[in-house]
């Protein structure tokens, strides 16, 4: 039996190092995927975050081991969440407009300025377009499995994702650009230390 199936039993028995264990282990990804589908309302995901670890704690009993537990964990942290975000109304449809030089920045080719970048602009979506956006691209489900966890028709998941992405590429074209310039420039470099011939 693995390690991890032990902790679970242990956790499941009320042994609190257990579940002080599954926590650490699974805690920074379901924080993750909670900000990511709240958006920029960080006391709001602090706080569903919260609700999400008590949920999946109450639920433990019922863990059977179909799946990995970080996948049980990940599916009941999005359900949560959803259900958190549908209570305070912000998956309207509203869309908000996004000024256009909220999106410029200076070019930095580092990884995590890309992220952050890629953050920044999916926080800026609407409520609706982000989630499904995060459920599609980044998470991986369908557009009927949106469609069922969110209530509406597969056709508005995939108008939601199409606007996301509309939205996204506006806001992170500065990357693309930056990124085509430095190639520019390395290419000319390159050039420039040939050998002539």
């Amino acid at each position: 039996m693995d390690q991890e199936l032990l902790t679970i039993r242990r956790a499941i028995n009320g042994d609190e190092a257990a579940l002080r264990a599954l926590w650490t282990r699974h805690a920074p990804h379901i924080d993750m995927v909670v900000r990511r589908l709240v958006g920029s309302d960080l006391d709001l995901a602090a706080d569903i975050a919260q609700e999400v670890w008590i949920q999946i704690f109450r639920a433990l009993p019922s863990y059977r081991g179909d799946a990995q537990f970080g996948t049980w964990a990940h599916r009941i942290a999005v359900n949560r969440t959803l259900n958190a975000l549908r209570k305070t109304r912000r998956l309207a449809s509203i869309e908000t407009e996004v000024e256009e030089d909220s999106a410029v920045s200076e070019p930095d080719t580092d990884r995590s300025f890309v992220a952050q970048s890629i953050d920044e602009a999916a926080s800026k979506l609407s409520p609706g377009a982000r989630t499904v956006f995060l459920m599609h691209d980044v998470e991986g489900y369908t557009h009927e499995e949106i469609a069922a966890e969110l209530g509406i028709t597969t056709g508005g998941s995939k108008s939601q994702l199409f606007k996301a992405r509309t939205k996204l590429r506006k806001l992170l074209a500065h990357l693309v650009e930056a990124e085509a310039i430095r190639d520019v420039r390395l290419s000319s470099k390159e050039a420039d230390h040939a050998p002539v011939t």
